[in-house]
Formats: C-alpha cells, sequence, structure tokens
C-alpha cells in the first residue's frame, strides 16, 4: 500500500501544481495583486504544507533530526535544485524589489536561527546546544513582521493597477478559489505521500534520521515546490517560481521551524551548522548570478551551475551519513 500511495502521490504532486498556479495567477491578474504577492503568499504557504505536516509530527514525537534535517535540506533543495532546474526549462528574470528585499529577508532569517541554534557558545560553551521555545518565538516575531510586509506589497500592487483594464479569469472566481483548495490538498497529500514511501525504504537501506531528513524528506518535502516552480517557469510566471521558493525557505524557517520548537524544544547538533553554511552560500549564489551576468536574472549557464552544487552537497551529506 505504501508503494501505490508513493506512486499515486507523484500524480497528485503534478495536478495540484498545475491547479495552484493555473489558477492563483488568474485570480492575482483579478484583485490587482502581482504574481510575486501570490507566489510568495498563497503558493509559497501551499508548498510548504509538507515541511510543516512532517516537523509537526516529528517534534511531537522528540525527532529533532529530521524535523531539522527537513527544514535546512528543504531550503538548500529550494535554492539549488528547484530554481536550477526551474532556470534550465526558462531563464528566470528576477525584478530588482525581490534582489533588494525578499533574498536578504530570506538570507536574514537563516542568520537569525543560526544565532539562535548557537547560543550556547555565547554563555556556557559545554551545554547542550538548544533552538528553545523562546528563541523559537523570537522567530515568529520576524514572520508576522515578514507577513506585515508583503501585505503593504499587496496594498502597493493594488493601488498601482486599479485602474487596469487587464481582463479577469474566463472561469468563475468560485471555481478558481476551489481549484486552489483542490491544488493545496493535492500538495498537502501528494508530498506527505512520497515522504511517507521515501522514509519507509530509506530505512530499510539502514539510513540515519538525520541523513533522511536532510535528503529524503528534504527533497520529498520539496516537491511540491519543485513541481510548481517548473510548471509556472513552463508557464512563463518567473514571479511565482521565484516567489514560490524564497516564500518557502522564509515559511520554513520563520513558520515551520519555530513553530516546531516552541511546540518541542530541538537539541541541536552541531554537524548542522555545516547546512546552516549551505543554505547562506546557496542564498547569496543568487545574488552573485546576477552580478556575475549583469542582468536581473537567472540564466540556464546559471541554472546548470546550481544543479552541480546540488548534486556536491548531496554527495558530502552522503558520505557525512
Amino acid at each position: 500500500m505504501v508503494y501505490i500511495l508513493f506512486a499515486l502521490g507523484f500524480a497528485l504532486l503534478v495536478k495540484g501544481a498545475d491547479w495552484l498556479v493555473e489558477s492563483s495567477s488568474a485570480l492575482a491578474r483579478k484583485a490587482g495583486i502581482s504574481d510575486l504577492v501570490i507566489g510568495l503568499t498563497i503558493v509559497a504557504f501551499g508548498t510548504s504544507l509538507p515541511e510543516l505536516t512532517v516537523n509537526l509530527i516529528a517534534s511531537f514525537e522528540g525527532n529533532a533530526d529530521i524535523a531539522l534535517g527537513n527544514i535546512f535540506g528543504s531550503n538548500i533543495a529550494n535554492i539549488l535544485l528547484i530554481l536550477g532546474l526551474s532556470a534550465l526549462v526558462r531563464e528566470l528574470p528576477v525584478k530588482r524589489p525581490t534582489v533588494l528585499s525578499e533574498i536578504p529577508f530570506s538570507l536574514a532569517a537563516v542568520l537569525l536561527v543560526g544565532f539562535f541554534a548557537n547560543t550556547n557558545l555565547f554563555g556556557d560553551p559545554n551545554s547542550e546546544p538548544l533552538f528553545d521555545r523562546m528563541e523559537g518565538a523570537i522567530v515568529l516575531l520576524f514572520f508576522f513582521l515578514f507577513m506585515a510586509y508583503i501585505f503593504d506589497m499587496a496594498i502597493t500592487d493594488r493601488e498601482a493597477t486599479e485602474h487596469s483594464e487587464e481582463s479577469g479569469p474566463s472561469r468563475p472566481l468560485l471555481q478558481h478559489i476551489l481549484l486552489i483548495l483542490a491544488g493545496l490538498v493535492s500538495l498537502f497529500l501528494g508530498g506527505r505521500w512520497v515522504v511517507e514511501g521515501a522514509v519507509e525504504i530509506a530505512r530499510m537501506l539502514g539510513m540515519s534520521e538525520s541523513l533522511i531528513g536532510l535528503t529524503i524528506v528534504a527533497v520529498g518535502t520539496s516537491l511540491p515546490e519543485l513541481v510548481t516552480s517548473v510548471v509556472a517557469a513552463r508557464r512563463g510566471k518567473s514571479d511565482i517560481a521565484i516567489g514560490n521558493v524564497i516564500g518557502s525557505n522564509i515559511f520554513n524557517l520563520l513558520w515551520v521551524l519555530a513553530l516546531s520548537a516552541t511546540i518541542l524544544p530541538l537539541p541541536f547538533d552541531t554537524q548542522a551548522n555545516t547546512d546552516i553554511l549551505m543554505i547562506i552560500f546557496s542564498t547569496t549564489l543568487i545574488i552573485l548570478s546576477m552580478v556575475v551576468n549583469r542582468r536581473l536574472a537567472i540564466t540556464r549557464t546559471e541554472g546548470v551551475i546550481f544543479l552541480a552544487c546540488y548534486i556536491a552537497y548531496t554527495a558530502y551529506l552522503i558520505w557525512r551519513g
């Protein structure tokens, strides 16, 4: 039954992503909100549901290695694997506000989490590194600040397009809302079934929980982001593809991980600092790619570089694990 659900999960991921991208874009046009805002909110939240589900379950069961590995591995996969593959499908133009605001905010989020995870270094270095409830609550405050920023951006977008004559979607509004909900549910179920099947296979092969979290679970819970961003890139919706990745990374760190820590403090293995550094490197690589080619875009060449970095990182994880 696990293998049947594994296969069915992939099918749901593909179809759910198609519904979510198409109807979210149409709804954004009708409401006068940009694709980027939709990508940073509805799409990012929807594709982060598998990470949220896995982390809540892992937190309640006390599996800190899977909870942390899932988030760190997913964020690395979001940038290097997902943006890499999306750029191969079609070059991804990046808007200037994204380079100046959302990407730096994503970088600040991982630096914040990294700081709190290593606070023992500023106190008793012999104490156990711990991401505790108070630190989780502080990180959640930064998440709400990010949502306030997105809300302000949405209002600005709406004011800028209130006199736009662009026609709305051909389908009724209710139908688009139902398709978005169906897409979110499909991504949630599809991601969960794929992860459960993958973890079952990994455990049969004797993989550690940390390695499972950073590889199988991380890639599995990133499948909604992967399929959604690739579908968005193929449709020429680069703002949704990029907004989905950056938004998901912020959601994962400031919402999913912080919420997990407030439920149950997460012991932190200092070995995971390597993964935090990899997230910092990956996020910085997005900015460097645009500095090097002197264009606000992620090209196919850079997509290949992103994928090569991800393959090298995965090889390192297998060696480390």
